[in-house]
């Protein structure tokens, strides 16, 4: 017997919960549950950072944890496939699972099969459709469970998902999904040619600005010139190679001695004690500070401080890139000053020299440049901040980009259950 529609749930399946750098998810999640959608939250990892956002207190769907390693839960994993074993859908599930491997030959590729039977069976019959966040890993989870059980499945693509995963799998995700939506137009243009135009459509984050205080009316006209009050730049991103955190390390070390500036760093990651060193030995260590990660009210005080915000983002070794990075509209919800680069989706809310000044990935000279101008130049930075500002306000806001999930998510719900696929 069907569940009633008023207990009908949708499972949210994310990599890892909570967790600080993924505020636009949670932001998600929050506006759908109070919008009256009956969610619960399924994660591959348990949390790593003691910091919690404010957002993540407020949201009231049930977390469940999925084993992170199959030898850690042993008899959980063996229930779940001795379940699975019995199930209509388990046939498809292997043959799908058999032709991934083939091409995909790893120990991460047997670990989702593996969480995918924990899922399958532990997940309430209440539970009718399942949306993923990252077309990677997490949505072969939810792939292979909804093989398993016959419920339908939808995806939010974003960034490193989209530029690393092989295109066979990402084709063979979304035939299958009943639609799948990402946030940047690069990423929706490259996914459709992968599959049918409709099948991927082109929905912003945005930013809910209730969360956010009012921009500061006005901020000191620092120039560079007072060694005791140095221009405050600020950055907000892991320490990773796709956030060009080094190329802003050489860019502040070559800027000008007659200069006065301070630079912070809000995150954590792989390459902090790399950049650490760097700017050691840059000669650049006590006018640059590393904070570590942050809960949202820390950052928010950080922005409104500040004078220049800057985010070098470009493309890894490893083909990784960003999206359309939320803490770019997070700085200008402060009316602050922005420098990033023209890259990935930054260049469709920041157009240079309109909301913000643009240089290109890996150029650290042009980034140096930019810094050197807009640090001396505050009036400028004030106009850029303002316009910035105004576009998040008119074309950047959360809840176009809400009705759509909601709408989609509801008709889901709605849909007759389809049976799973029999051998």
């Amino acid at each position: 017997m069907l569940p009633s529609k008023t207990a009908r749930r949708i499972a949210v399946v994310v990599k890892g919960y909570p967790r600080l750098s993924e505020t636009f998810i949670a932001q998600e999640v929050l506006a759908l549950e109070q919008r009256g959608l009956n969610l619960e939250i399924w994660s591959l990892r348990h949390p790593t950072e003691r910091a919690v956002h404010p957002m993540h207190k407020a949201i009231k769907a049930p977390v469940a944890y999925l084993p992170e390693y199959l030898y850690e839960e042993p008899l959980r994993v063996l229930r779940g496939a001795v379940w699975s074993l019995r199930q209509k859908g388990f046939a498809a599930t292997i043959r799908a699972f058999w032709r991934d491997l083939k091409r995909d030959f790893s120990a991460n590729r047997v670990r989702r099969l593996g969480q995918a039977f924990v899922m399958a069976r532990e997940m309430p019959a209440e539970v009718r459709h399942l949306h993923v966040h990252y077309l990677h890993t997490p949505a072969s989870v939810v792939r292979y469970a909804a093989l398993l059980t016959g419920r339908s499945w939808t995806f939010s693509a974003h960034a490193k998902d989209i530029w690393t995963t092989p295109d066979w799998e990402k084709r063979e995700k979304m035939a299958e999904a009943l639609w799948g939506v990402t946030c940047t137009a690069q990423g929706a243009a490259h996914l459709q040619s992968l599959s049918r135009p409709e099948q991927v459509t082109l929905v912003y984050h945005g930013l809910d600005l209730s969360r956010f205080p009012a921009a500061p009316e006005s901020r000191l006209l620092r120039d560079g010139s007072d060694p005791l009050d140095p221009v405050r730049i600020v950055s907000v991103g892991r320490a990773v190679a796709k956030k060009g955190y080094g190329d802003l390390i050489r860019a502040l070390a070559a800027l000008p001695q007659d200069l006065h500036w301070r630079f912070a760093h809000v995150g954590s990651g792989e390459l902090l004690n790399a950049l650490k060193a760097q700017a050691k030995d840059a000669g650049i260590a006590d006018r640059v500070a590393f904070l570590g990660s942050k809960a949202q009210p820390d950052i928010i005080a950080l922005l409104r401080e500040a004078d220049l915000f800057v985010l070098p983002s470009k493309e890894a070794k490893s083909g990784d890139r960003d999206g359309l990075p939320n803490v770019i509209m997070e700085a200008a919800s402060q009316g602050l000053a922005i420098i990033a680069t023209d890259f990935a989706g930054i260049p469709e809310f920041i157009r240079s020299d309109v909301e913000g000044h643009l240089v290109p990935p890996g150029d650290w000279e042009a980034l140096s440049n930019a810094l050197n101008m807009l640090v001396r130049d505050p009036e400028r930075r004030k106009a850029l901040g303002s316009a910035a500002f105004a576009r998040l306000r008119r074309d950047f806001s959360m809840e176009g980009g809400i009705d759509i999930l909601e709408a989609r998510l509801r008709a889901a719900i709605d849909s007759p259950a389809r049976e799973p696929e029999r051998v």
